[in-house]
């Protein structure tokens, strides 16, 4: 499937896995906290409208106007999006994927976006591939986009799950088996007859938290589930089906029985650190969070809704609960589910994704909550001091009804049989009000941008000169997150539309001096170990840096995502030849490369500790089109070229 879809929207390139390959990309997405700077740069870009199938702009993620910020940035990009010809998803619709997959998804087509759990609308059979906001920029405007081919591997699924075990232990069992890196490169396709009994929302928790392997994405096919999917959205015209072909093989076949997955948790402080929930210690807990795009279809919260009945929240747990779309919240009203929920004395919040990245309902001093979200990185969740724990919204119920770890059959004993008759609404109840499309061209020519006081200009870095000397102004350790680079909740969220503000909290939480000492030395050097830049798309995670000076950063290994990103904003992202050399250099000492271009272009760096005395070799893992990018400066100053060249041939 993901060949067939590759070669549909192919331009230019290879098929080869590893090498580059070019695609026509139909839609786009993006979300409100970081999508203020890839309106900036298709700004900056000076087309008068976009040029995809569709494009959706979300305003979904930070709700809590704890000040004139975020409103002003909701205000500039429902302007920007009238502008511009892109479809936006107003306040209260709904989490981006979710709402995408359901009201504009369409099996075949690929669809970048914003946001690393863009991968979601794999559940239908579309690829679909997270990307920073610059990306997003370059996609709308119809420029083909750079890819490496990725592997394909085939989990093939057989059985059925059994009541109270959720699509949820799937991936965590994917993840505890392949690592929080033992995706990057790949696709992971889903087939077998197990897949048949998986309805499209138990499908998008799994491709959802694909992006937890480091996976490119993750694919399901366009088969009868998803024709009844979209048939129950009023949306079967957009059904086309899709199946891998029957003779074909795989990079490689990881093989598992749904029937023998038992409640799993994903216990702190990484995703893939997974045991069976009845091993997990019995700590008291203080915190549960049903909620995310990851784990609250209708069938998720009805199913937690029946978990709770004739029983209440513990009296030391704050239980609360965030729907992922306005559909559904409209839906278990109407069948009385969150009537369930409020009687067992649950919390219900905006439709938004609010705890999951912070906003909101930040755990106590060295809590430990539970949460049916996506990633329990330290401090994911606002307190770098609380433990967070990823379970199913069964677990996530009984665990809230007893205090402590426990499992929907612990709570509900042979009644837990009765979860198996909850399944997706036959007709769902469509109401697109709150979705307003596209203007009109001209109308749209018409449209003012709106530019709140706190949204600052995009900065733009310079080329790499062909001398570098600098400091090492950070030496970081394994599994670096883009929460620890540009730390999430609702008041840094809301600062990220004013990169000198937002600056000042680079690595706020990891290294507190990091921002006045990475200013002092005007340029510098990040030494990085494993999976740098793992999580979130966030590119304020290279944007922060490139602003306070840093011009490369040199690890073990980078996130697909955030290595991107790099390269979009001017970072030179380079990988240690021999990794025992990271432990041979420290934080502050001077590295020096000369020739510094000639050698980005050859893709192998030598290094010279000049402090130690010593040199050492890095390499560059970039394509010839990233090689490009980097030595113009980043992608926007690339794209302008290249459509000032598409200009004159034209």
């Amino acid at each position: 499937m993901t060949r067939k879809i590759i070669e549909a929207h192919y331009v230019k390139g290879s098929l080869t896995p590893g090498e580059e390959v070019f695609l026509r990309v139909d839609q786009t997405l993006t979300h409100d906290i970081n999508a203020v700077m890839t309106y900036l740069a298709f700004e900056a870009i000076g087309l008068p409208r976009v040029r995809t199938e569709c494009s959706v702009s979300y305003l979904d993620h930070n709700l809590l106007y704890i000040d004139h910020k975020t409103p002003d940035d909701h205000i500039y990009l429902q302007s920007a999006a009238r502008k511009y010809g892109v479809w936006v998803s107003r306040p209260g619709n709904g989490i981006c994927h979710a709402v995408h997959a359901a009201r504009f998804g369409v099996p075949g087509k690929i669809c970048m976006g914003g946001d690393s759990h863009t991968p979601h609308g794999g559940a239908i059979g579309m690829l679909c591939i997270g990307v920073g906001g610059m990306d997003v920029a370059t996609a709308m405007t119809g420029v083909p986009m750079r890819l490496k081919m990725p592997k394909v591997v085939n989990v093939r699924l057989t059985g059925s799950l059994r009541p109270g075990v959720n699509a949820k232990e799937v991936i965590l069992e994917l993840l505890r088996r392949v690592s929080i890196k033992g995706g990057l490169g790949k696709v992971y396709e889903y087939t077998g007859p197990g897949v048949e009994t998986l309805e499209v929302p138990q499908r998008a928790t799994i491709a959802n938290m694909g992006a937890e392997m480091g996976a490119t994405s993750s694919i399901f096919p366009a088969d009868a589930q998803v024709k009844k999917f979209l048939t129950a959205q009023h949306r079967a015209d957009a059904y086309t089906e899709l199946l891998p072909d029957p003779d074909v093989v795989y990079d490689e076949v990881i093989e598992l029985d749904l029937s023998a997955l038992e409640p799993l948790a994903a216990c702190p402080h990484q995703p893939d650190n997974v045991k069976p929930l009845r091993l997990v210690e019995k700590q008291p807990v203080q915190q549960v969070f049903i909620g995310s795009c990851t784990n609250t279809s209708y069938a998720d919260v009805a199913r937690a809704a029946l978990v709770f009945r004739g029983h209440h929240v513990n009296e030391n747990v704050s239980c609360t609960c965030g729907i992922a779309s306005r559909q559904t919240y409209r839906e278990l009203m109407r069948d009385g589910y969150i009537d369930m929920l409020l009687a067992a004395g649950v919390r219900m919040l905006e439709i938004a994704c609010g705890p999951c990245c912070a906003i909101g309902q930040t755990p106590a001093t060295n809590g430990i909550a539970v949460r049916t979200s996506n990633r329990n990185f330290k401090g994911r969740a606002g307190n770098p001091n609380a433990k967070i724990y990823l379970v199913s919204p069964e677990s996530a119920a009984a665990t809230a009804i007893c205090g402590t770890f426990a499992s929907a059959e612990d709570v509900m004993g042979p009644d837990v049989a009765q979860l198996a008759a909850i399944h997706e609404p036959e007709q769902y109840l469509v109401d697109d009000s709150m979705l307003l499309p596209p203007l009109p061209s001209e109308e749209a020519a018409r449209v003012e941008l709106v530019r709140g006081p706190n949204i600052q200009p995009l900065p733009v870095p310079e080329a790499p000169a062909d001398h570098l000397e600098a400091p090492v102004s950070l030496k970081a350790g394994d599994n670096v997150s883009t929460d620890d680079i540009t730390p999430a909740s609702a008041e840094f969220s809301s600062m990220r539309s004013n990169i000198p503000l937002m600056s000042r909290y680079c690595y706020h939480r990891y290294d507190p001096g990091f921002a006045e000492r990475a200013k002092a030395m005007g340029r510098s050097i990040i030494a990085g170990g494993e999976n740098y830049g793992q999580g979130s798309s966030r590119e304020h995670a290279a944007i922060n840096p490139m602003y306070l000076g840093v011009k490369c950063v040199l690890a073990k290994s980078i996130a697909r995502i955030h290595k991107g990103n790099l390269v979009n904003h001017g970072i030179v992202p380079m990988l240690f030849a021999d990794p025992a050399d990271y432990d041979r250099i420290g934080q502050e000492d001077v590295l020096e490369i000369e020739h510094f271009r000639a050698q980005i272009a050859a893709r192998r760096v030598t290094v010279r500790d000049k402090t130690r005395g010593f040199a050492f070799e890095a390499v560059l893992d970039l394509t010839d089109s990233e090689v490009q990018v980097v030595l113009c400066g980043g992608q926007l100053r690339y794209l302008k070229q290249q459509l000032a060249k598409e200009t004159t041939e034209n």
